[in-house]
């Protein structure tokens, strides 16, 4: 199996298609967004810095993002492939990353590109409930992703929370940073012929694209 990065802007999918594909063919998924929050709750200089940078709704730095991804991969899960999920977010940290690669003998694998509507995605954030307990998500704007009961997770009965970050004015500043920095990495990927761009508006329909990129029958 090869591995797979993922780019796209916010609440594009990144992190259901990520799930979906680690029940399917049983790699682990790499989310920067979740191996930064881990790090924000130690209680180190380190952990404290990443909190205040995400809570602005701004990037963390590529040297502490390399140094988080370099130790995760380091774990012998990833030996067989895994799906790396918001990183590298421009060309700087994507040749960085190659480096990282080669050092530990890993190859570069795909890209795929997921694409959405802006005030889709808008959506998606600011009505957006996980659950602590499983790691289910939901969202209470959007009426076919909305737990059956308010507040409260249907797989497993756990209390929802709404992230402090997931905010409308959070989001227009991921969203705006993403088109300068990471916008230029789609173009660098596709001059090394392995970026698949797929639109990302249905859950199920998103899914079938990609598994059908992997087995083949979709070419560039």
């Amino acid at each position: 199996m090869e591995s797979i990065i993922f780019i796209a802007p916010p609440a594009a999918g990144k992190g259901t298609q990520s799930k979906l594909l680690c029940d399917a063919y049983h790699i682990p998924h790499i989310s920067t967004g979740d191996l930064l929050r881990d790090a924000s709750k130690t209680e180190n200089e380190r952990g404290k810095f990443i909190k205040e940078q995400m809570e602005q709704g701004a990037l963390v730095s590529d040297d502490i993002i390399l140094e988080l991804i370099e130790e995760r991969l380091k774990e012998t899960d990833c030996d067989n492939g895994y799906i790396l999920d918001g990183f590298p977010r421009n060309i700087e940290q994507a040749i960085a990353y190659e480096k990282i690669l080669e050092k530990l003998n890993k190859t570069l694998g795909i890209v795929i590109l997921l694409e959405v509507d802006k005030e889709l995605a808008c959506k998606r954030i600011t009505g957006r409930l996980n659950c602590p307990k499983c790691g289910s998500v939901y969202n209470e704007i959007i009426e076919e992703s909305k737990p059956k009961e308010t507040g409260i997770c249907d797989r497993c009965g756990g209390e929802l929370i709404k992230r402090n970050d997931d905010n409308s004015d959070t989001f227009s500043t991921r969203y705006d940073t993403y088109l300068e920095k990471t916008g230029p990495l789609v173009e660098y990927y596709q001059n090394k012929n392995i970026l698949f761009r797929v639109e990302s508006n249905d859950i199920e329909e998103t899914f079938q694209k990609i598994q059908n990129i992997l087995q083949g029958r979709i070419e560039l």
